[in-house]
């Protein structure tokens, strides 16, 4: 029912669009049984270990993106126990980390930092599609590191910027937003970890609560929980006012360039929440995400909203970037509003062509849900032609 309900709203927009999507969503019914089996064994995982390894988003989240080619796809949740309560995730971890040095010796994308009055934001290419970020007091000279996954290449960049790194935020757990915390420590013996402690942050020295601010020199820094990637996500909002400029937003695997993270461990319910947290932040706040996605998300917004001229446009400028190897980030929470589709579980022309329609009860927050919760089904099955 649910393919001829998206083939109907998308007639007359493309048939090869209305093929693909009938496609995948043919994909998602016969991988039912599977979700399922997923949703069981996340219940079962501990999140109280205290190294748990952990980084594979099955949209491979360091692999050099090789078409087709997914680990995490064939054995799904089986994986990410094994991933995140042993061992095993770490020396995967650094394999893929000397894989990755080897392969962009210069990082995988070109970034330019953001200079506002007396901060500075310094992104990091590491691995093979993650970002780390030096936010900097450049009066104080004090820098503060987010999720940095590669400790040699924050290290030389603290280094370059003849900075004192205070303290190290980590938005979650898994290795490729937390490996380096180790490593960084042990060089900055007075630097704190902060994070959430229901996510067994490696080396965390300083728990946060939501709401939460860390202050270093002029940097004022707010922690949001937006849990559902896992279940201690948070995010990490700088304050803009202090410095006469836009509040950035580092995310993590909560939001991307036109994308959101894998549910983990948590429901579609738990996601949306997290997502509305970011919505209600204001539209001139910068996107810091901890990934370079954007090109395979705009393609498969492109699959599902067809029409939209704005998701058309930043393609566009995205793929001229990513020819050069420029990276893509920072967007605004504004442009996201335009083309993310997981933060337009509001809009007609998605929940006609993709979601259930208001329940009896006509409670917008469950139709919401499902939408939001058949989207991200889809763009796990989704590949980028």
């Amino acid at each position: 029912m649910a393919a001829v309900v998206a083939a109907t709203a998308l007639k007359g927009r493309g048939a090869r669009n209305a093929r693909v999507l009938r496609g995948i969503l043919s994909g998602a019914t016969a991988n039912k049984a599977s979700q399922n089996r997923t949703r069981a064994l996340q219940s079962h995982s501990s999140p109280e270990c205290k190294e748990e390894p952990e980084t594979l988003s099955p949209e491979l989240e360091y692999i050099p993106r090789k078409r087709g080619k997914n680990p995490m796809k064939a054995v799904g949740l089986a994986w990410y126990s094994l991933y995140t309560r042993t061992w095993l995730g770490y020396l995967f971890y650094r394999q893929q980390l000397r894989r990755a040095r080897n392969r962009y010796p210069k990082g995988h994308s070109r970034t330019q930092p953001r200079l506002f009055n007396g901060v500075k934001v310094l992104p990091i290419p590491v691995l093979s599609d993650n970002y780390s970020y030096l936010i900097i007091d450049t009066h104080a000279r004090l820098a503060v590191a987010v999720d940095p996954s590669d400790p040699q290449a924050v290290q030389a960049s603290i280094e370059k910027e003849g900075v004192n790194l205070v303290a190290i935020l980590c938005t979650h757990k898994h290795w490729d937003h937390s490996g380096g915390n180790r490593d960084l420590r042990r060089r900055h013996q007075d630097c704190r970890v902060y994070g959430s402690p229901q996510d067994g942050i490696p080396y965390l020295t300083h728990p946060l609560c939501h709401q939460d601010v860390v202050s270093v020199g002029r940097l004022q820094i707010q922690a949001l929980a937006t849990p559902g990637h896992t279940q201690g996500h948070l995010v990490y909002l700088l304050d803009g006012e202090p410095y006469k400029g836009p509040s950035c937003l580092f995310s993590g695997d909560l939001l991307f360039l036109s994308g959101c993270g894998r549910t983990f461990e948590g429901t579609a319910e738990t996601m949306l929440s997290s997502l509305d947290t970011v919505l209600g932040l204001g539209d001139d706040t910068l996107l810091w995400p901890g990934h370079e996605y954007a090109e395979e998300n705009l393609g498969f917004a492109g699959v599902v909203e067809p029409e939209n001229l704005a998701r058309e446009r930043k393609m566009q400028w995205v793929q001229r970037q990513r020819m050069e190897r420029k990276s893509t980030c920072p967007s605004t929470l504004g442009e996201e509003r335009s083309y993310n589709p997981f933060l337009r579980t509001h809009c007609l022309v998605l929940q006609e062509a993709l979601g259930p329609g208001p329940g009896p009860t006509r409670d917008d927050g469950c139709s919401r849900a499902q939408l939001l919760e058949k989207l991200r089904q889809l763009k796990d099955l989704h590949k980028s032609k």
